[in-house]
């Protein structure tokens, strides 16, 4: 609206002269101006316009506006994701501690994978690289299986979690798993943890939306499966990561929708403490028992 004002305005407010004299900005009273703002009507110069829907606003009714507007959220909270930013991440990183491996096998895993007797020597730090390690050349169908689930779950899970709840499921499905070796294993190297994790997650989540879960439960059984009759295979691995992912995840999906942030926070934090007092105060349960996760 571009009017030159001719009688007082009767409320006083700055940007409005009486009579006929030139109006000028209600911020920046040196600055002539005959533009003003669509909701108050005082008069903007063109460092305090925003361009609205029809003509121009004032800072301060675009900052009002904004209260008002409900922004867009992931089903269980956060922002929503265009890009799974998240998902590329771990691909990298699980790629890139790989390739440190193939470089330098022995060095690596040594230092780096989950063993459960270094944990109790205070290498606690095995929890957490010995999930993005995996058995070495010859066994690349290790790291491409688990990548590969990483790539077909990955991007859908984020978007309906949010980036931060994905990456917190993925991790903490990573160390539940890494506690079970811990606890009833002794030594295993793999991603596969935080991924029956994220099985999990796709069953709860189906579930709570009212998606078809058939091909979920199919893919969960067959992978349980392989896990108990295939030898080598970590099964305190995966099978941590799985009951991890679900556990989370359930507590996000159904947690109640006043307070759910501080709810999922609260969630997050409850595990991940109970997993570390596991760790501190339990010592290692069973036998030696090898595996990959």
């Amino acid at each position: 609206m571009t009017t030159q004002p001719d009688h007082p305005d009767p409320s006083g407010n700055p940007g409005h002269p009486a009579g006929g004299s030139v109006p000028t900005c209600y911020r920046h009273p040196d600055r002539e101006t005959y533009v003003r703002c669509q909701r108050c009507e005082r008069s903007i110069c063109p460092d305090c316009m925003r361009s609205a829907s029809v003509g121009h606003q004032c800072d301060e009714c675009v900052r009002e506006g904004n209260k008002t507007i409900r922004h867009a959220q992931a089903p269980f909270g956060g922002r929503p994701v265009t890009t799974p930013v998240v998902t590329w991440v771990l691909v990298g990183v699980n790629v890139a501690a790989y390739a440190a491996e193939v470089a330098m096998t022995a060095q690596v895993l040594n230092r780096f994978a989950m063993w459960a007797d270094g944990v109790a020597a205070g290498e606690w730090w095995r929890l957490f690289t010995g999930a993005f390690l995996h058995a070495p050349p010859p066994s690349y169908w290790h790291i491409l299986f688990n990548m590969w689930a990483l790539y077909a779950l990955g991007p859908q899970l984020e978007r309906l979690l949010g980036s931060l709840r994905f990456a917190t499921v993925y991790m903490l499905s990573a160390l539940g798993g890494s506690v079970a070796v811990y606890l009833f294993g002794n030594e295993a190297v793999g991603a596969s943890g935080a991924i029956y994790g994220l099985f999990g997650a796709m069953f709860v989540i189906s579930r709570r939306l009212g998606y078809d879960m058939r091909g979920v439960l199919w893919l969960i059984g067959i992978n349980v499966v392989l896990t108990l009759v295939i030898p080598g295979i970590s099964w305190q691995g995966h099978l941590g990561g799985l009951v991890t992912g679900v556990l989370v995840t359930g507590l996000f999906a159904y947690a109640p929708e006043k307070n759910r942030k501080a709810f999922q926070l609260g969630t997050a934090v409850t595990v991940l403490v109970v997993l570390a007092l596991t760790v501190m105060l339990l010592p290692p349960l069973a036998s030696p028992l090898a595996g990959v996760g």
